[in-house]
């Protein structure tokens, strides 16, 4: 009654069915309160079986948005195989427009393979990674820059060990349609929800699509298209049903890579700080990052940033008051 995770929608049933993963929690407005975080499953018949995910942290909306959308656009007619969707996975941290839980101040995505008896955020991990992700063969977890980032429209993946698994990966990300694909190298032992999906043996992808707490029209049919793409690869579907879902880059995807924390700025004390570049930029080793100012005298001069790598601008904070330790830009080498 007081811990565990409950889940009252059939996993084996033809058809389309909505329902909840419901977390007990008590709290002192409500001492039986359970958070309820909203699920559609489509079946229809035998085929693949894919779990499209937003929301793991709380204010990045381009997933949250379009999946919210899916659910009204799917039917079980349009697909032969299995898809479970659900817009809001943090729904404490959604209602709350923050990145992490406020009702246990953990973030989501670095508490794999979780706590069945711990925190609420953690209880929901462990459910994830022991009872949802097993059903599933490819597990697509959408995020963006949240409020203070901005983040270049990349899809991601975690480097694979196994080439069978490296190629199908890499072909789901030259399918999705963007310009940029990115390899993360966080291992299997990840905290994250990457992590979890290569543990629970299904296929794992990610993606980036903006971020600031706000959404564009490019970045959201960006996703929508990306989100057909993929319906479209693994065969679950033979249209696309975003009727807007055109904005596909049609070159080779462009592979990056971050490994090394040398290929991040961080502000070195408070400041406020000024970019010299733009995400998507390209940039030399040695180039101007920035400018770290300092409000507090007239006299000191700005502080210059220096990439120490080069490569491609993949996220730049937004917030231009910062705090020691604050990440201020990001580079991908290519890979």
């Amino acid at each position: 009654m007081h811990t565990g995770v409950l889940f009252d929608v059939p996993l084996n049933e033809d058809g389309k069915h909505k329902g909840f993963i419901s977390i007990p929690f008590s709290i002192d407005r409500s001492p039986y309160y359970q958070i309820k975080i909203p699920v559609c499953r489509i079946k229809n018949g035998k085929g693949s079986r894919l779990l499209l995910m937003a929301g793991n942290h709380g204010d990045e909306y381009e997933g949250e948005l379009c999946l919210n959308k899916l659910v009204r656009l799917l039917q079980a007619s349009d697909i032969q195989g299995e898809v479970t969707i659900i817009p809001f996975l943090n729904m404490p941290a959604v209602m709350a427009a923050k990145r992490c839980s406020p009702l246990d101040n953990e973030n989501l995505n670095r508490c794999f393979p979780g706590d069945a008896s711990g925190s609420p955020s953690k209880r929901l991990a462990h459910f994830l990674e022991h009872a949802l992700f097993p059903q599933h063969d490819v597990i697509f977890d959408i995020h963006s820059g949240g409020t203070t980032m901005g983040h270049l429209p990349t899809v991601l993946a975690e480097e694979q060990q196994c080439v069978e698994k490296t190629e199908k990966i890499n072909t789901l990300l030259r399918a999705m349609g963007l310009e940029y694909g990115f390899i993360a190298k966080n291992g299997i032992d990840a905290p994250t929800s990457m992590g979890a999906a290569a543990r629970a043996g299904a296929l794992g992808l990610s993606g980036e699509f903006g971020g600031g707490g706000a959404v564009t029209p490019t970045t959201l049919r960006t996703l929508e298209a990306a989100i057909d793409n993929l319906l479209l690869a693994l065969q679950l579907t033979d249209r696309k049903l975003f009727t807007e879902s055109n904005h596909c880059y049609h070159g080779p995807l462009k592979l990056l890579r971050l490994s090394s924390h040398d290929q991040s700025i961080f502000s070195h004390h408070r400041g406020w700080f000024e970019p010299a570049v733009d995400i998507g930029d390209q940039v030399q080793a040695g180039q101007t990052a920035g400018w770290l100012h300092d409000f507090s005298d007239l006299e000191t001069e700005p502080k210059a940033l220096r990439f120490k790598q080069a490569g491609v601008v993949i996220s730049k904070r937004l917030n231009v008051d910062c705090e020691l330790g604050d990440c201020l830009m990001q580079v991908g080498v290519p890979d």
